[in-house]
């Protein structure tokens, strides 16, 4: 615009004008005299006074021009030393070379900032520089919050105040709203041998215990079934709880143990979301995890996603009544006979209950005239299962119906059904692609619930309470159709499972494990080739005693063992170690450390109730139960998953095993 002015553009038609005024004047001074002289007086009046014109409206805007320029000079100065910004310029040393006073008084015990070494001011610099995000790069000098901006190429920072925006953030997060479904776990069963009288005593402690908690901490607590109430309440209170780990867990399971009910609770919250119909979605999807993993524990799920567990410092109890197993199992058999073919996998590296387990299914398929196989990476057998499988070989009818993922993935149409057994993990069942390609998907498992499920289930049975699949697979057939019976080997490999994860009927064992294992020996299954099946050689047993020297026994009871970083062991090999160092002296929770055949390095967890390894393993990774559980970490050496779980068991011992 300046430079428009001044080139005074509008000169240019004013001097072709006058020249073409001139010219006319001159015309008609020859042909008309007295016209052309009253033109050419007219004509040199009226230039004159344009030309004058225009020469004063350059001298004005000339003027106008400097005092604006001198204005927002002066301006800009002001800006730089007034605005309550931060803007301090560094040298390629990070020296201050200048600083408005608004940045001198950020940093309140500097006079002036020039001069001084920018990393002096806050350490929190270095990241800055280095383009490395902490906190949205966000800076906290005494109580104020400081949004910080770096431009690299001029080395200009700029500082600006969000303090009270920050606060602001802070009471919205905070008083967002959040529901929680709150279920009595086995009231049922409880209160069913109950009379009238005590049953109402009951419904009234524990409705006192949960409104107590809900007044206490400022939450609004509805009973809305016999065995269910709502919470609803926000999220500054959610993180008070958090800081208690719940403790009404705690606080029903001692006082209804003391009247000799021991009722526990299970909790679903839902967080994250401004959609009360989202957040209630989240809660029962949070509680229908918990139930998953066997209860007496709160499960925390965020709207994008991620999930925090609470509790779980009990065993599962045993259920006491078959309704859930027979209706399952009717309903596995609708989904048989609606198939053309069953395809039943189990997880990598298979164990016997995973091997029993599928074999049992096979059956189940076959007792509904539906043809069943088994998915198996031959590849990835070893010890009891190989053993198991040359026992098979010699069942023509039975080893056909084992087939390599491959085979599987050929053979898939859209009416068939996948059964998978011992795992729930999309991760963990030995090609994913099985899974990827059907429709129709069940799960089978006796693992508590993690947060990496298979999705798209028709069917899911998951009781944590039970020894092992194979047990579970034991019951759901007694309610098959009974035109053909297991066979001696079927029967064998599935008790062969039980007494694998059972540790020979010690671990995890209650009567409906005794139940399956009688019916399973009705059938003829054979102790002696179970013992035969399990058996182990020289070898092995050398391998895990120098696991076992490795030991280091912490002033906890922790006993943690490791292998070279060069030697293979077979994770049957890692988790019977694991289970011998429980069985030491003053040892309450073991961990052995191994490397893998797949490359991973394994971690085998055992407790015997007072630590919950299960949410240690879940810290890196794995799962299982509260004492039996496992990871595998894809890291460099064992020394480095070692460092791993040192500093998980460190955090847990610190804030207390929740």
């Amino acid at each position: 615009m300046t430079s428009f002015f001044r080139k005074r553009a509008i000169r240019y038609p004013l001097t072709v004008l006058s020249i073409l005024g001139v010219m006319a004047a001159v015309l008609l001074l020859l042909f008309q005299f007295w016209p052309g002289l009253l033109f050419s007086v007219l004509f040199i009046v009226t230039m004159g006074f344009t030309w004058k014109m225009e020469e004063q409206t350059y001298i004005e805007t000339e003027k106008h021009i400097e005092t604006l320029s001198y204005r927002m000079k002066k301006v800009g100065e002001e800006a730089l030393l007034e605005l309550p910004i931060g803007i301090i310029l560094i040298n390629e040393k990070n020296i201050v070379e200048w600083a408005n006073p608004y940045a001198a008084k950020v940093f309140a015990h500097q006079e002036t900032l020039i001069g001084d070494d920018l990393f002096d001011l806050s350490g929190q610099f270095h990241a800055i520089l280095k383009n490395e995000k902490i906190e949205n790069n966000v800076l906290t000098i005494g109580e104020q919050s400081y949004k910080v901006f770096y431009k690299a190429e001029e080395k200009l920072i700029y500082l600006f105040d969000i303090t009270e925006q920050l606060v602001m953030e802070t009471l919205y997060y905070a008083d967002r709203t959040v529901l929680g479904i709150i279920l009595v776990d086995n009231y049922d069963e409880v209160s069913q041998a109950m009379d009238d009288q005590t049953r109402s005593q009951l419904n009234s402690l524990v409705t006192s215990l949960v409104n107590s908690w809900g007044t206490t901490n400022g939450i609004f607590v509805k009973r809305i079934a016999t065995d269910r109430f709502l919470a609803v309440f926000n999220e500054a209170t959610l993180a008070d709880l958090e800081k208690t780990k719940f403790s009404i867990l705690d606080d029903i399971r001692e006082t209804t143990a003391k009247q000799s009910t021991a009722l526990t609770l299970s909790i679903g919250v839902g967080v994250g979301s401004t959609s009360l119909i989202e957040l209630g979605e989240l809660a029962q999807s949070s509680l229908d995890l918990v139930l998953g993993r066997g209860g007496d524990q709160v499960a925390i799920k965020r709207s994008d996603g991620k999930l925090k567990f609470y509790g779980g410092k009990t065993n599962p109890v045993e259920k006491r009544t078959r309704v859930r197993a027979r209706v399952i199992s009717h309903a596995l058999r609708d989904l048989i006979q609606g198939s053309d073919k069953v395809f039943i996998m189990g997880h990598k590296m298979p164990d016997m209950d995973a091997i029993g387990a599928a074999i049992g299914v096979r059956k189940m398929a076959r007792k509904n005239n539906i043809e069943g196989y088994v998915v198996v990476n031959f590849n990835e057998l070893d010890g009891s299962v190989t053993r198991l499988m040359d026992e098979i070989r010699r069942d023509t009818d039975l080893f056909n119906q084992f087939i390599t993922p491959d085979e599987a993935l050929s053979m898939i149409t859209e009416k068939s059904l996948i059964i998978v057994v011992d795992t729930h993990k999309p991760s963990m069942v030995i090609d994913e692609r099985v899974i990827d390609k059907a429709e129709k998907v069940v799960v089978i498992d006796h693992h508590r619930r993690g947060e990496e499920f298979i999705k798209n289930t028709m069917l899911v049975y998951m009781e944590p309470y039970a020894s092992s699949t194979a047990e579970l697979v034991t019951e759901l057939i007694e309610y098959q159709p009974k035109q053909e019976k297991l066979t001696m080997l079927e029967s064998t490999a599935l008790l062969a499972g039980i007494i694998v994860d059972t540790k020979s009927f010690t671990l995890r064992t209650g009567a409906r494990t005794f139940e399956a294992a009688s019916y399973l020996r009705t059938n003829g299954a054979d102790t002696i080739l179970v013992q035969r099946l399990l058996k182990e050689d020289i070898a092995t047993y050398v391998l895990r005693s120098k696991l076992i020297e490795t030991v280091e026994l912490s002033d906890a009871g922790i006993a943690i063992a490791k292998g070279e970083n060069q030697v293979v062991y077979g994770s049957v090999l890692i988790a019977q170690t694991a289970d011998i160092l429980l069985t030491m002296q003053g040892v309450a929770a073991s961990f052995v450390i191994a490397s893998r055949s797949d490359g991973k390095i394994g971690i085998s967890a055992r407790s015997l109730g007072e630590l919950n390894v299960q949410l240690i393993m879940e810290e890196l990774g794995g799962g299982g139960h509260l004492t039996n559980a496992a990871c595998q970490l894809d890291v460099e050496s064992v020394e480095a998953a070692k460092e791993m779980l040192t500093a998980v068991l460190n955090t847990k011992m610190e804030r207390g095993n929740s």
